[in-house]
């Protein structure tokens, strides 16, 4: 379980969090809404710990990482991944040897053992398979689509199996269908490892096809969470706006089972 208290965050004069209080649940699929700017995904980088909050604090499964640096850090993150907007792969590293790399690097987190050579490829095989992307191994990252870097990415992430994922606009500048297919593997990634996945957008259709839960950040603050149904009858302007973007179609709203 991951629980935020009084998170306050500024840069220079500007309060981007200024009070965030938010609990999150072992196993769901929580969705962050806000308007572009409003501290979405610095929200993530606080969870990561990539970046140290003014004031408050941040628990994860009993461990204050809010006031952690260095190794003590590094432990209670270590079965966390993050989804960047821009992919991040590595540009100088073939699909295969982005994949690996985090288990070339730390080895089995759980036992701390190194992998078999065998096991990295069987892990590697098997993560490309679930993404879509069988047999990229030896591409660049400059020879796939956009889409294609987003589900490699993804494929980094599941190789490794973390406890909590973190998606930072996991649709942003993709079409319409290859944001649908990130959606599902969002949704598949949440069941193939059982994993606490908290994924930030200002996209409405990629929100409720993933979420269990959906949370409104404004000005700072949580101010709206709910279970996608009793979200959407919140009477909030913000809300009434994403609501009227909804439009009957061919495409189901909702998660897919």
């Amino acid at each position: 379980m991951i629980e935020i208290r009084n998170l306050k965050k500024s840069f220079k004069k500007s309060k981007v969090l200024d009070g965030v209080d938010l609990d999150i649940q072992k196993g769901e699929t929580l969705v962050i809404l806000g308007r572009s700017g409003t501290g979405k995904s610095v929200l993530l980088k606080h969870i990561i710990g990539i970046s140290k909050p003014d004031e408050g604090t941040i628990d994860i499964d009993g461990a204050r990482i809010s006031d952690l640096s260095g190794p003590d850090l590094y432990k209670a993150v270590i079965n966390m991944g993050m989804l960047f907007q821009g992919a991040a792969l590595f540009d100088s590293m073939t699909v295969e040897e982005n994949i690996r790399f985090f288990l070339d690097q730390h080895g089995d987190v759980t036992t701390g053992k190194k992998f078999s050579e065998q096991e990295i490829q069987d892990r590697v095989t098997k993560a490309l398979s679930m993404v879509g992307l069988a047999g990229t191994q030896q591409k660049m990252p400059s020879e796939l689509s956009g889409g294609m870097r987003k589900r490699a990415a993804l494929a980094r992430l599941i190789v490794y199996r973390p406890s909590i994922i973190l998606y930072d606009e996991p649709t942003t500048g993709l079409d319409p269908i290859t944001s649908m297919q990130i959606n599902e593997l969002i949704v598949k990634t949440q069941h193939e490892l059982q994993a606490t996945s908290i994924v930030v957008t200002h996209d409405i259709l990629s929100a409720f096809h993933v979420a269990d839960r959906l949370a409104l950040l404004d000005k700072g603050k949580i101010i709206h969470i709910a279970e996608p149904e009793a979200f959407l009858k919140i009477d909030n302007p913000i809300i009434e706006f994403l609501r009227k973007t909804i439009t009957e179609g061919p495409r189901k709203m909702g998660r897919h089972e």
